[in-house]
């Protein structure tokens, strides 16, 4: 194996919305500094998500200090600040009960426009502790609104591979990754127990199950079709679900920059 490099690195602020390209970004506890620390959610506040409102991918996040704003195309942008001001309330994400801070009823609207049902923006509260899954984690990994780990790791040449057995090649966004990396072997990453990036060290502990969001185009926010689900099930299935990427947990804080060497362990 050649040396093996960080190639790219996303965030995602708000869950299930477009992500974020960096060229660095701390780790925290909770995986990459901003990441899914904002989700959107229904009336009685279940995770509002692409896997039953594609055209979410379409909606555009950036921040500028606290201030987080929404863009879509054809609608003004709408900008709400960080603050401590909100209602607390109790939200889920899959079978977790979390407690989320509220938004500005403004963004709530702009948001339940764009998605035809009421919809409203929450925080994830600094003092919040969602502990992630124990059959796979120590007690004290925590995470935010992720489905369940707080970083996806990908191989660059994972991605070449599948790429190579599809009509239609796939961008990487599709998946939804926080940290690329390049110079490995397709799917080594299922192989690694660890990796150490910049001091930051990693624990591997889990594949990715994936799900229909990998089959919304994100340039149009619509289902393409079957793919990449159809073909990674010829190859990548485990049980009743197929596998691409690997969940990874943060054993301390640091920085990460597209270049930084990786190594795998």
């Amino acid at each position: 194996m050649s040396s093996v490099s960080v190639s790219a690195l996303y965030i995602y602020p708000v869950k299930s919305l477009a992500g974020i390209a960096l060229e660095s970004s701390r780790v925290d506890a909770l995986g990459l500094v901003n990441d899914r620390r904002w989700m959107v959610v229904n009336e009685v506040g279940r995770m509002i998500t692409q896997r039953s409102h594609p055209r979410m991918a379409l909606i555009t996040p950036t921040l500028e200090g606290e201030a987080l704003t929404l863009e879509l195309a054809g609608k003004a942008p709408i900008t709400v600040t960080e603050s401590s001001d909100g209602e607390r309330i109790p939200v889920r994400v899959w079978d977790d009960e979390v407690e989320a801070i509220t938004s500005d009823p403004d963004v709530d609207w702009w948001l339940s426009e764009v998605l035809g049902e009421p919809a409203r923006l929450v925080r994830f509260p600094r003092d919040a502790r969602r502990q992630v899954d124990r059959d796979y984690a120590r007690a004290g990994d925590l995470t935010a609104f992720s489905d369940g780990f707080p970083i996806l790791l990908i191989g660059q040449a994972s991605l070449d591979d599948l790429n190579s057995r599809l009509d239609q090649p796939l961008p990487m966004r599709r998946f939804r990754p926080n940290i690329v990396v390049s110079g490995a072997d397709p799917y080594a990453e299922d192989d690694w127990k660890q990796m150490e990036i910049a001091g930051v060290r990693f624990r591997i502990v889990k594949p990715c199950s994936r799900c229909v969001v990998t089959t919304v185009d994100p340039d149009t926010g619509e289902v393409s079709g079957d793919e990449p689900l159809r073909t990674l099930a010829t190859y990548r299935k485990q049980g009743n679900k197929v596998m691409f990427g690997q969940n990874v947990i943060p054993d301390n804080a640091g920085i990460l920059r597209v270049g930084d060497r990786v190594i795998p362990g």
